[in-house]
């Protein structure tokens, strides 16, 4: 278990595409958050739970944190989960992303680089929001919200102009091509998005 590395768990989507909040979904006889939240655990010594709608996971007993910046997706849920963490390393996870293993995980954090940041490429995309961001980074997504907050401050809804992609092309993140690992397949990075994913999934874990 790793006590020098912090698992942040990211809930703050809106779930519009599943049309109810994908976080409280019941897989089997567990919600899926609280399964995320027993992985993480399982893996780091201190878990974090970033949302925009801390009341609904004071369940799951531990640190629940907002976003310091309303309306800019996965970025802003990196900035509060860094800023709030206690260690120079941490593993960013998405809560919809449940077919993801202990092993693929450990591949990512334990990965030698001294690169900043660290994700896999696999099924042609970069995996944001499955891997290890320094503590470093946090000036940079910082600079990238509050850019994004000025050009934007007459519609807090329009488009950002600056994504989780931008933080990793900014720092030159460790790219790990997942598709030639051992152990890799197809659906340790399936994101859980519409109702029939939810019904995939299901099926996986039985």
């Amino acid at each position: 278990m790793y006590s020098d590395v912090t698992g942040i768990l990211l809930a703050g989507g809106k779930s519009t595409r599943m049309g109810v909040n994908k976080a409280l979904v019941k897989i089997g006889d567990e919600i899926l958050i609280e399964r995320m939240v027993k992985l993480l655990s399982n893996i780091f010594n201190r878990v974090i739970c970033i949302t925009n709608t801390p009341n609904e996971y004071n369940f799951l007993n531990i640190p629940l944190f907002r976003d310091f910046y309303d309306y800019k997706g996965p970025l802003a849920g990196i900035h509060s989960g860094l800023y709030h963490s206690d260690t120079m390393q941490n593993f960013v996870l998405s809560v919809d992303m449940p077919l993801i293993n202990e092993q693929m995980i450990k591949y990512i954090v334990d990965f030698p680089t001294s690169s900043p940041i660290t994700v896999c490429k696999a099924g042609g995309f970069i995996q944001q929001l499955a891997g290890r961001y320094s503590k470093a980074v946090l000036p940079i997504g910082e600079k990238y919200l509050v850019n994004s907050t000025a050009k934007n401050s007459n519609n807090a809804h329009s488009k950002h102009q600056y994504n989780v992609l931008s933080l990793i092309k900014e720092a030159g993140a460790e790219i790990i091509e997942a598709g030639s690992l051992e152990f890799y397949s197809n659906d340790l990075f399936y994101n859980m998005n519409h109702p029939e994913d939810l019904r995939y999934i299901i099926s996986k874990l039985r």
